[in-house]
C-alpha cells in the first residue's frame, strides 16, 4: 500500500511490545523498591540514632538522615536498578540527581516540619509515622523524576539485533536476505 494509506504499517503495537514495556516497568519498580526499601531502612536508622544521640531538632536530624539515604540511593540507582541505563554524561546524570533529591528531600521534610511545627506533634511515633509518610511521598515524586530525567534509557536498538531470531539465524538478514524495510507511521 502507498503512503497516506492505512494499511498494515499504520496498524496499533503488536500485544506483545505492550506487554514487554508492562513487564520492564514492573521488573524497574520491583528494583527500584528494593534499592528504596533499603534506603528507607538507612533514613530511619540514622533519623532515629541521631535523635537519641544528639540534641539536634527533628527536622534538623531528619535532613542529616535523608542526605545519608541520598547517597545510599544513588549507589543503589547507579549500579543495581538503572545499571543498564546511559552512562554518558555522568556529571549532568549526578547533578540531575542532585536536584531531584533536593526536591525530594523538601517534600518529605516539609511534611514532617509541618507535622513537627505546625500541629505540634513531635513525639517520637508521631516524628517516625510523619518521617515515613514524607518518604513515601517524596518517593512517589523521586520514582518519576529519576526514570524520565536523571537515569535516562539508552535509545531502542534496531528491531532484530540482539533478538533471538538474530541469534538463531532464523532473520532475513541472518539468512543473507535484505533487510526489511522499516515501518513508516502515518499520521
Amino acid at each position: 500500500m502507498g503512503r497516506g494509506s492505512s494499511g498494515p504499517s499504520a496498524a496499533p503495537a503488536p500485544r506483545g511490545t505492550v506487554r514487554q514495556r508492562l513487564d520492564r516497568l514492573v521488573r524497574e519498580a520491583v528494583k527500584f523498591g528494593a534499592v528504596g526499601g533499603a534506603g528507607l531502612l538507612v533514613n530511619l536508622l540514622v533519623f532515629n540514632l541521631v535523635r537519641q544521640v544528639t540534641d539536634l531538632q527533628v527536622v534538623r536530624a531528619s535532613v542529616i538522615a535523608t542526605v545519608v539515604a541520598i547517597i545510599f540511593n544513588y549507589l543503589g540507582f547507579r549500579y543495581f536498578t538503572y545499571r543498564d541505563r546511559d552512562r554518558s554524561g555522568r556529571t549532568k546524570e549526578m547533578s540531575l540527581f542532585l536536584l531531584f533529591s533536593v526536591v525530594g528531600l523538601v517534600i518529605e521534610n516539609g511534611l514532617l516540619y509541618t507535622a513537627t511545627y505546625g500541629f505540634g506533634w513531635d513525639s517520637r511515633l508521631q516524628s517516625n509515622v510523619f518521617k515515613f509518610l514524607g518518604i513515601g511521598v517524596a518517593t512517589l515524586f523521586r520514582f518519576w523524576s529519576y526514570r524520565t530525567w536523571v537515569f535516562r534509557a539508552l535509545p531502542a536498538r534496531e528491531p532484530g539485533t540482539g533478538s533471538a531470531a538474530a541469534k538463531v539465524g532464523a532473520g532475513p538478514v541472518a539468512r543473507g536476505g535484505a533487510k526489511p524495510p522499516a515501518r513508516q507511521r502515518v499520521p
